[in-house]
């Protein structure tokens, strides 16, 4: 039996490792120094359908699409991709593609993608980290100039922006979004602290602080693996209270962040840890959580069951 909460996957990847698009983090050689471990485990087809078949506990009436990590010079073949399945199917109801917001041509890069009926926003992974196994780029991109002229540029498109970063990176970044008040800010995999640095749960609660006094950021519920490999929901609860008390119910969308996520969880653990941490809230709140937020910040036309 179906869960009876309508729910809105606000953060979820496909892909289709046929070579027309590739995805060079999942082909081997897979090693297990890099920031997710090895992701053999994932390095297979997961399209619509397969995750229709993680999800079929659930009552999923909408969802988001995240850039899925393909090559940056085959990002648009992605969008497309996934415009055509959205145009077939109905779903993914929004998307988020990937542009590099440092990028000479990054103007028409977002004229491309914003050409799509469901793109909503654009993500760039800016996780940067002095440790070699935990950083996703060579450099802190958000600390160039360049950079915070393309974020510039999403505001006069409507585009928002999925931030996935540390909380080293926060200051910096919420000072450049305090500068551009009209770009929609959605943070990624709940801040994505990082426990075993000296002082990192205490910069995780000063950099989402920063955020939290933003009214324009908001907070994915989702990549509990990226913190805790081996969590179980008593190693991330206080995490989770402490975004409900920083940002509000009305600030935070539930996703599943699959099938990254299936590296360290299953999906019904995923979702039944997310109903659990938000037990005690009122019904409500926990709808705004599961669903409405997300069709709100995505600006998702999603009919059927009241969200």
């Amino acid at each position: 039996m179906k869960d009876p909460i309508p729910f809105v996957d606000a953060h979820v990847h496909l892909w289709k490792l046929d070579g027309s698009i590739g995805y060079s983090w999942l082909r081997p050689p897979f090693s297990d120094d890099g920031p997710n471990g090895s992701v053999e485990a994932i390095a297979v087809d997961y399209e619509l359908d397969d995750y229709l078949a993680d999800a079929k506990r659930w009552n999923v009436v909408g969802m988001v699409h995240v850039e899925a990590g393909a090559d940056a010079s085959q990002a648009l073949d992605e969008t497309d991709w996934v415009q055509t399945i959205a145009d077939r199917r109905g779903l993914p109801n929004g998307v988020v593609a990937f542009a590099a917001l440092d990028h000479p041509n990054i103007e028409r890069s977002l004229e491309a993608h914003a050409g799509h009926a469901a793109v909503r926003g654009v993500r760039q992974i800016v996780n940067w980290h002095a440790n070699p196994q935990r950083t996703y780029s060579a450099t802190d991109v958000t600390l160039n100039p360049t950079w915070e002229r393309g974020f510039s540029l999403l505001g006069q498109r409507g585009l928002s922006f999925d931030l996935q970063c540390y909380p080293k990176q926060m200051p910096n970044i919420a000072a450049i979004a305090q500068r551009h008040p009209e770009v929609p800010i959605i943070v990624n995999h709940a801040g994505m602290p990082v426990i075993d640095d000296p002082n990192g749960l205490d910069e995780w609660r000063r950099g989402m602080a920063l955020l939290a006094a933003l009214p324009q950021v908001s907070v994915k519920l989702s990549g509990f693996g990226f913190i805790d490999r081996g969590w179980a929901v008593q190693s991330v609860h206080h995490f989770v209270r402490e975004l409900i008390d920083l940002f509000g119910p009305d600030r935070l969308m539930a996703a599943s962040d699959f099938p990254t996520d299936k590296l360290f969880a299953d999906f019904d653990k995923c979702l039944e840890a997310l109903h659990a941490l938000t037990a005690d809230l009122s019904k409500d709140e926990r709808s705004a959580i599961f669903a409405r937020n997300a069709m709100r910040t995505y600006r998702l036309n999603i009919s059927g069951p009241n969200a």
